[in-house]
């Protein structure tokens, strides 16, 4: 099982030009390949500077405050590394079962319900997508957060954050319409790596030199004890959050084959070079500034206002790029229901189709981004009790679905504990996550200019 050299081995074909992708031996049902993006293209050389780049996004500029603030340095450094570890295992574990039988699942979703039937397929969907579009609504806080900044730089009456989230909607629907893939994201990874190295190079240049001059840092953690641990459940589903995606087998599906080798590399990729940077940026923004450091690291910094203007209006081209290995598996679904799939993405019928399809969806986000642009509260609730089942609990389920009855006793208790344990840290970091939207319900209101 899991095999991707048997001899019944799927040809999991592009319908991006019009082909039609088949199985070739293995039952026909329902989830097959079949899918208006590209499958079996890219290298996974490819696959690892987008994840590298994608996750070194503007959100890690929030993670100082998010996951060091709460825990302090002992507990934060072992909650970064033993997170970090598990995410990697666990991807790396959901990585293998991307073939089944000689089946090439190009979905989480039908992976899910192949094996544990339609109400487990409905369920990953809503996990999915849930989580994918509040954190595309995330992803345009941050770039209307970053153009404010910009704003307030050269003006002293700075515009209400809602033009900028509208601005920032607008960009990344024409990105999302003129790069309608997440194949099509290789002419810009190489934009998105300078900008990327570019903001983090200098923000890390300023963050030392504010740390070394700043003699009042404290590090001590605030709060009862009750506090204390509810926020150190709400630090470690940040660390989950800025480390996994519950979108693996989505970006596998673009891999050429070895599709499983080919992933496992860009994963090796990811959770090397990639985690060392946001890793980095989150313990020396935490050193520089201590338990005060502010939720947007650019707020803190000292120096002249072309440092703040050049950080901040890199993090914004940035998310431009990288919002968008996020959200594609939402665009795979909409284009694959509503584009004409004997036709080529391109073709006349289908740009209008593909026009439509994108100005709905960001419409819709951008809408409720400014109407609630505390966003980032809620992005913590579904990614506490939606993105740490996708992470931890479906791979072990999968693993006892397709192997128990042949694994060794030692490797079930491993997969059914990660499932206990996982569930009940989801039902923990989910309650402190309610926890913090109850005490800040006070200053919510619609339309803020937060």
């Amino acid at each position: 099982m899991g095999s991707e050299n048997k001899n019944n081995y799927i040809e999991a074909l592009s319908v991006e030009e019009g082909s039609e992708a088949v199985l070739k031996g293995g039952p026909t049902h329902d989830y097959g390949p079949t899918s208006a993006h590209t499958i079996d293209h890219d290298s996974w050389g490819q696959v690892g500077l987008m994840l590298v780049t994608s996750f070194n996004c503007g959100y890690i500029l929030s993670f100082s405050n998010l996951m060091l603030v709460p825990l302090g340095w002992i507990w934060g450094i072992i909650c970064l590394c033993v997170v970090g570890l598990s995410t990697a295992y666990a991807n790396w574990l959901l990585a293998g079962f991307h073939f089944i039988d000689g089946q090439r699942f190009i979905r989480y979703r039908d992976l899910m319900g192949f094996l544990y039937g339609r109400q487990m397929f409905y369920l990953t969907w809503v996990f999915q997508f849930l989580t994918l579009l509040l954190g595309n609504m995330g992803f345009i806080l941050l770039g209307g957060r970053a153009l404010k900044e910009i704003n307030s730089e050269l003006s002293n009456s700075p515009l209400r954050l809602q033009y900028f989230i509208m601005i920032t909607g607008a960009t990344y629907f024409m990105f999302a319409f003129l790069v309608p893939t997440m194949s099509a994201m290789r002419r810009w990874l190489g934009i998105s790596t300078i900008l990327t190295f570019t903001y983090i190079l200098i923000l890390l240049v300023v963050l030392v030199k504010d740390g070394k001059t700043n003699e009042n840092r404290e590090y001590s953690i605030s709060g009862s004890k009750v506090d204390k641990v509810l926020n150190a459940f709400g630090a470690i589903s940040a660390i989950i959050v800025c480390n996994t995606s519950g979108l693996l087998l989505e970006i596998q599906s673009t891999l050429r084959r070895p599709a499983v080798e080919n992933m496992r590399k860009a994963l090796y990729v990811q959770y090397s070079g990639g985690l060392m940077v946001y890793y980095g940026v989150s313990i020396v923004g935490y050193w520089a500034y201590g338990s005060t450091v502010s939720e947007y690291l650019p707020k803190e910094l000292s120096g002249p206002k072309w440092v703040k203007i050049l950080i901040n209006a890199a993090v914004f081209v940035q998310s431009v790029v990288s919002q968008h290995m996020f959200i594609a598996p939402v665009h795979e679904a909409l284009d694959t229901k509503f584009l004409k799939l004997d036709e080529s993405l391109h073709s006349r019928e289908n740009i209008k189709r593909l026009l439509c399809v994108r100005a709905s969806l960001f419409t819709g986000n951008t809408l409720v981004t400014a109407a609630f642009p505390f966003m980032g509260d809620f992005v913590n609730l579904f990614g506490s009790f939606t993105l740490i089942p996708l992470t931890f609990v479906f791979p072990s389920m999968i693993f006892i679905k397709v192997k128990g009855k042949t694994a060794r006793i030692e490797k079930k208790v491993w997969h059914w504990t990660n499932i206990v344990l996982f569930s009940l840290l989801a039902v923990a970091t989910t309650i402190s996550a309610v926890r913090l939207i109850v005490n800040n319900v006070r200053v919510y209101h619609f339309f803020a200019d937060t």
